[in-house]
Parts: C-alpha cells; sequence; structure tokens
C-alpha cells in the first residue's frame, strides 16, 4: 500500500485559489491512479477529480469542471489539486486516494488508501 499525506489546505475568500498537495511514500506511486475526493459538514463524501498512473488521463465532477486541476509529478510522489475561482459551497475537508485501477477513476470504493485529510474553508 502507500500512505498519503494531505497539505495545503486553509481559509480562502470566495473568488480565491489553494493548490492542494498530497505527498506519496511506499511503493510505486507511479502506478497508482489517484483521486481528490471531498466531505463537507453533514455530507457525504463525494467525488472531485481524478488521474490515471501516467497523468495522461483525468476526470472531473461536474461542479469542479473548469475550476479545479488534478495533476502528479511522479518523480515527487506527489498529487496536486489547483482549486481556482473557489465558492463557498467548496468548503470541505479534502481527501486524496490512490487506486490500483489503470484509469481515472471516480468509484469511492476502488480507492485502497487514503489520506487523513486537509480542511478547506471558503468563505463569502
Amino acid at each position: 500500500q502507500v500512505q498519503l499525506v494531505e497539505s495545503g489546505g486553509g481559509l480562502v475568500q470566495a473568488g480565491g485559489s489553494l493548490r492542494l498537495s498530497c505527498a506519496a511514500s511506499g511503493r510505486s506511486f507511479s502506478s497508482y491512479a489517484m483521486g481528490w475526493f471531498r466531505q463537507a459538514p453533514g455530507k457525504e463524501r463525494e467525488f472531485v477529480a481524478s488521474i490515471s498512473p501516467s497523468g495522461g488521463r483525468t476526470h472531473y465532477a461536474d461542479s469542479v469542471k473548469g475550476r479545479f486541476t488534478i495533476s502528479r509529478d511522479n518523480a515527487k510522489n506527489t498529487l496536486y489539486l489547483q482549486m481556482n475561482s473557489l465558492k463557498p459551497e467548496d468548503t470541505a475537508d479534502y481527501y486524496c486516494a490512490a487506486s490500483r485501477r489503470v484509469g481515472p477513476v471516480a468509484t469511492e470504493s476502488a480507492y485502497d488508501s487514503w489520506g487523513q485529510g486537509t480542511q478547506v474553508t471558503v468563505s463569502s
């Protein structure tokens, strides 16, 4: 398995930007599809974005398409989520996750390893 640690969360005003990072340790980061999920207070965890092991394919939730960008640097064992034009409804705990699937995947059950999460708060 791979161990995951998120960072980069914080408080930002609506319209602002944040970049989340997810540092991976363990074996073969470059063989895992990776994803970002989020969970707002009182709500279920939901898919945000995913990326294939090579980084060549990505998939986004409709709610973040055009505002968020997922990327990875396999040489640094790091996953990123660039979040622009943030809205108050983006407020949530954000989690990165690793999957053994070969392509980007939106299904939570496909992910084997999870980080502890980083909090993002967007003020209006």
